[in-house]
């Protein structure tokens, strides 16, 4: 079985999605002039200014990701797996946004198989990024991503190593908390709290990952197995 997977804001014509987010722009600032209003009245502006950092956080990648695809400072290699471009001999790789998240994943899967869907997404997406720089770039990059869905036991059989996360990295996760919070609700099927403690950063070169391509690959298409029968 092939998985297709594909992202619903992209496969909408340019003008819908220009509208998707000036309605989110504009329920953001809706938002936040209630609460001027609100905290203007009570004279009491502490939840004003813990609450639009928060509120920004979270509307922040339906614009950011979308801008970056456009520029080519992220390249969407599955809907759920995306690169920077390399720099300084580093790939950097992410998971998907909320922004994604929302857009990609049905409601039509339970916790464990949107799980596994997300894992699959995974290593689909570093399946192409190995072929694609291995083929056009062959240099021995370093490849670097931060992940609470991956756990560290399946990171090391694709041939990651487990290093620890910056100070700077762990301090976004903390700004980014609510943000994060509602993408790993998404991916459970549940409300759930994720600690920021537990989030992992892998890390591998290049040429060591392509060692273990045949064996991403067989990973992947077990994981389509499985999805395959929870449909």
């Amino acid at each position: 079985m092939k998985l297709e997977l594909k992202h619903g804001f992209y496969l909408k014509p340019k003008k819908e999605q220009a509208q998707i987010q000036i309605l989110i722009g504009f329920f953001t600032l809706l938002l936040i002039i209630g609460g001027v209003a609100i905290c203007w009245k009570t004279s009491f502006w502490l939840p004003f200014f813990f609450s639009v950092p928060i509120l920004l956080s979270v509307v922040a990648p339906f614009f950011d990701v979308p801008a970056l695809k456009k520029s080519g400072d992220l390249i969407y290699y599955s809907a759920l797996f995306l690169a920077e471009k390399p720099k300084n001999g580093k790939i950097t790789i992410h998971g998907g946004s909320l922004f994604d998240y929302v857009f990609v994943i049905g409601r039509n899967l339970d916790g464990k198989p949107r799980t596994n869907l997300i894992i699959q997404q995974y290593l689909e997406g570093l399946i192409k990024v190995l072929d694609h720089h291995s083929k056009e770039n062959p240099a021995n990059f370093t490849i670097r991503g931060t992940s609470y869905i991956l756990n560290e036991r399946t990171a090391r059989k694709i041939g990651f190593q487990i290093v620890q996360t910056d100070f700077l990295q762990r301090i976004i996760l903390i700004f980014n908390y609510f943000n994060l919070m509602l993408t790993y609700s998404i991916a459970k099927g549940k409300w759930s709290w994720p600690s920021v403690v537990e989030t992992k950063t892998f890390e591998a070169n290049l040429f060591d990952l392509m060692e273990k391509r045949d064996f991403i690959q067989k990973l992947k298409e077990s994981l389509e197995e499985r999805l395959s029968y929870s449909d």
